[in-house]
């Protein structure tokens, strides 16, 4: 576990029965040598002492929002900077409702909104409140704001009752935080570029032929990526959309602009190619407005194929090339012909007829062709949601 070595870790425990688990978190955290603050709630310290934290920590233990002391020493922003990552063990259902309401009631969950680090979220309660469906919704909420959820597990609890709401086993949550540092540890080294939006082809200074892709997944791929430590550069065509500032953005208008931005940026390791881009261009572009009164007669040509060229780019080829599909009919014959033809390693298609997901919507619902000839579905859910599954295999493929 040597990629938690001097790793900051801010530790929240909250108000439930499995408090007392989150000691053994931290015992085997500080022996694998991180230094660690925790925040104990108010309900939290019906369970387990500021002295027992205190003595197997070695570092301070924080408890009020309006503490003099604390925000004189370190306010609750500075304290979420101070991390490099965040886990709350154990996140009660009533943390995971305050969460993904956005509350900040109180130091705990104060820190965790202004927080900039990664949030791993260690569910525990009865097994009926966490099938509840306002459980449920709070977990997808929560995961489409990208926090991490660890757990839970089957079995038996301390109400006595028996099914899915047990606490994640501390050893566990230690080593799942270890892979997650040890994927970006790894992923530090590796560069990613995405192309996302639509490209605008003009026919005369005012007018273009264009396509109603937000970018919104290209978008939302990229800061998964970036989140997942790639250095990641996002290629895109005009959108409404910002962008985190780790992440490198060019903005292009036209598919010409866009192949030469991508050419200007390889090498890099992963490319994933959103863009909705247009096939064709205007052969021969007007440089003033046309007007009604004269005739219209607009010549298309085929346009660049950026995923292409950069596919089948020998001495240029990323380690792992995507592209996507946007299909009205047909969506598994044109996606496996894309694939083959196209010479990628993954196709991910979807329907962009359904007018509730894919183009200008939030969610999306796609399948994932394999050069290997495997396949599978991502059911309708947050765009971000998708992006991240998305980023989960890209790492099983290049890790």
């Amino acid at each position: 576990m040597k990629n938690l070595k001097d790793k900051k870790i801010l530790i929240i425990i909250c108000g439930g029965i499995s408090a007392y688990k989150s000691l053994e978190t931290i015992r085997i955290l500080k022996k694998k040598g991180c230094e660690i603050k925790t925040i104990l709630t108010k309900s939290a310290k019906e369970f387990v002492t500021p002295l027992s934290i205190i003595s197997l920590s070695q570092g301070k233990v924080y408890e009020d929002l309006f503490n003099i002391q604390n925000e004189s020493e370190m306010d609750h922003i500075a304290l979420s900077r101070w991390a490099d990552l965040i886990l709350v063990e154990p996140a009660t259902a009533n943390t995971l409702s305050k969460l993904a309401k956005g509350s900040s009631e109180d130091l705990a969950s104060t820190v965790i909104l202004a927080s900039n680090k990664p949030v791993f979220l260690v569910p525990a309660m009865n097994v009926r409140m966490w099938e509840h469906p306002s459980t449920k919704e709070n977990l997808e909420i929560l995961k489409s704001y990208s926090y991490k959820i660890i757990g839970p597990e089957i079995g038996d609890m301390a109400c006595g009752e028996y099914g899915e709401g047990k606490m994640t086993e501390p050893l566990d949550i230690v080593n799942r935080v270890n892979d997650y540092l040890f994927i970006i540890n790894k992923n530090n080294k590796l560069k990613a570029l995405v192309t996302a939006g639509p490209t605008i082809e003009y026919i005369d200074p005012v007018r273009f032929i264009s396509n109603k892709s937000s970018g919104k997944q290209g978008y939302e791929i990229a800061k998964s990526l970036s989140r997942n430590g790639f250095q990641t550069t996002l290629i895109s065509g005009p959108t409404n959309l910002k962008i985190n500032d780790e992440i490198k953005l060019i903005n292009v208008e036209t598919a010409e602009q866009m192949f030469k931005e991508t050419q200007k940026n390889l090498p890099v390791d992963v490319a994933i190619f959103s863009a909705a881009v247009a096939d064709f261009k205007i052969a021969k572009r007007s440089n003033v407005k046309i007007k009604k009164k004269d005739e219209l007669n607009v010549k298309l040509e085929k346009n660049v194929d950026i995923l292409d060229y950069v596919s089948n780019h020998n001495s240029m080829r990323p380690k792992l090339v995507i592209g996507f599909a946007a299909e009205t009919n047909d969506l598994e014959n044109n996606a496996i012909e894309k694939l083959t033809n196209k010479n990628c390693d993954m196709i991910i298609a979807n329907d962009v007829s359904n007018k509730n997901i894919g183009f200008d919507s939030d969610f999306n619902e796609v399948t994932i062709f394999y050069k290997n000839k495997k396949r599978e579905k991502l059911f309708t859910k947050n765009k971000s949601l998708i992006s991240e599954e998305i980023v989960e295999r890209i790492n099983n493929q290049i890790n």
